[in-house]
């Protein structure tokens, strides 16, 4: 199952790709979502320091999808609803270890993100690893 999901192979990056190419050039752009692989963005990359991927601890991920209430959305459409979410989410977790050694290889930074890190935490965490720990930055969520 990981080994043809579709999104793991790359399809749809270039689209967003064609979106992030069509933003003015002058303005600064936070791009997310699990298509961002890091051995496709790499190459686009003028700067390493100017990429972050925050890797979700299947905890997180399990919180982040209660909290959407998108947990059961795929799960609930099969004829064993319980054991397709653990299919998924181990899923999930086969592809994060699979993409973690990809940011070894390629020297990317990461950060992990655990349980029910709260929103401003996380955003000073983000803040911090662009503009550094004693950068004064706004923050409104």
């Amino acid at each position: 199952m990981m080994e043809t999901f579709h999104w793991f192979r790359g399809e749809g990056f270039r689209l967003i790709i064609d979106d992030l190419l069509a933003l003015p050039r002058n303005q600064t752009v936070i791009v997310e979502g699990f298509r961002l692989l890091p051995r496709l963005v790499q190459p686009l990359l003028k700067d390493q320091r100017h990429a972050l991927w925050l890797i979700p601890t299947p905890t997180f991920r399990r919180i982040a999808l209660d909290a959407r209430g998108s947990t059961w959305e795929i799960a609930s459409g099969t004829s064993n609803p319980e054991r397709a979410l653990t299919t998924v989410m181990a899923r999930a977790a086969l592809l994060t270890v699979r993409v973690d050694l990809d940011f070894t290889e390629l020297g990317l930074h990461t950060h992990l993100v655990y349980g029910a890190m709260p929103e401003d935490q996380l955003f000073h965490l983000v803040g911090d690893a662009f503009f550094g720990p004693s950068m004064p930055i706004a923050c409104d969520v």
